[in-house]
Order: C-alpha cells, then structure tokens, then sequence
C-alpha cells in the first residue's frame, strides 16, 4: 500500500468517526446479523437493499482507515516496545473487521470497496508516541459513538448484541490508549 499522508483540515473528522452519522442509515438488522455469523437471522430479517451494502461499504472504509492509521503509526518510527506490539494488535483487529464485512458484503451480491491510495493523516502534530496513541485514541472513540448511535434502533436483541459485541472491542481499544498515554482510561460513567 503506497500511502501519500496529508494532513486533514479536521484531523479528527475521519471516515471511521462518522461513517453512520454521513449516510444517514444505519445498519440494518439483516447486515448485523451477516456480521454476527448469523446467517439463519439474517434470512428471517428479508433480503437486503442497496442501503445496507452502502453502509457495509462504508464501516468497510472506516476500517481500511484505521488500518491504514495504524500502519502509519508503526512505521513511524515513533512506538517504542510494547506501544508498538499493542499498535499491530490493534490493527489485526480492524484487519478482522474489513475481512468480515469484505465477505458479508460479497454475500449480500455487492462489491467491496478496497483501501484508498492516499489517506490524510495529522502526520505533522504526530512528534511523538503519546501524539500517535492520542490520535488512534480518537479514531476508537469515533467508532464507539457511531455503534453506540446504532445498537438502538435494534427491535432484536441478538442484533443489539452483535452492535454491542463490537462496540465493546473499539471501547477497550480506547480505554487501553488513553491509559497509555497517561490519561484516565474511562474518563466519564457514560459514552457519548
């Protein structure tokens, strides 16, 4: 993957923190439940439509981000031992997302979008380790806020459970970079 990395007007508006906010849907119960493994579901929920491979293929952009994020912190030159081990843990985990919804979108009859050539990046306020961990702590914290504006409209509670499966995995992500940069890991009693 040859990255170009320009910094963003907004470096924390990224794809990953609104995908659901900018399409205006939300996942339907019949993608969460592909997501989940449930294929049995997802047949008792109805076939899917064009918006439901639209918003896979935006999460799926959302996560070829953050790998893309991710990749550009490791080869940065900036994450020491074990801040790096845990940076390319973090990435296999977006890697198992975009494999997933790849597929799910694949078995819904659409074509997946692939990774973008050039992603823009804060690269020029990234100095440091604690600069990187800061800004891969927003992308999470991004990703929590939009499962978090979707587990809801789930009338099914296997489907609110897949949403809130994967919430809890961007959660700890986030949790776990704000404690290495010093900060409170859970700074409120509420996700917003």
């Amino acid at each position: 993957m040859n990255l170009l990395i320009t910094p963003p007007e907004n470096p924390l508006d990224t794809p990953r923190r609104s995908f659901l906010a900018r399409s205006g849907l939300i996942l339907s119960g019949t993608a969460v439940a592909l997501l989940s493994g449930r294929e049995a579901l997802a047949a008792s929920a109805g076939k899917p439509g064009e918006s439901d491979l639209r918003i896979l293929n935006t999460a799926l952009a959302a996560e070829l981000e953050a790998i893309a994020a991710y990749q550009v912190g490791a080869e940065s030159g900036l994450l020491q031992k074990p801040v790096f081990d845990l940076a390319v843990t973090f990435q296999g985990h977006h890697k198992q997302h975009a494999e997933l919804l790849a597929t799910t979108i694949r078995k819904l009859g659409g074509q997946p979008d692939s990774a973008k050539e050039h992603y823009r990046f804060p690269v020029d306020v990234l100095n440091n380790q604690a600069d990187v961990l800061r800004f891969a702590a927003a992308l999470e914290k991004g990703a929590v806020s939009a499962y978090l504006g979707a587990i809801p409209v789930f009338a099914n509670r296997d489907l609110a459970k897949a949403a809130g499966s994967i919430l809890g995995d961007e959660a700890m992500h986030w949790a776990i970079l704000r404690h290495a940069v010093g900060e409170t890991p859970v700074p409120d009693a509420f996700v917003y």
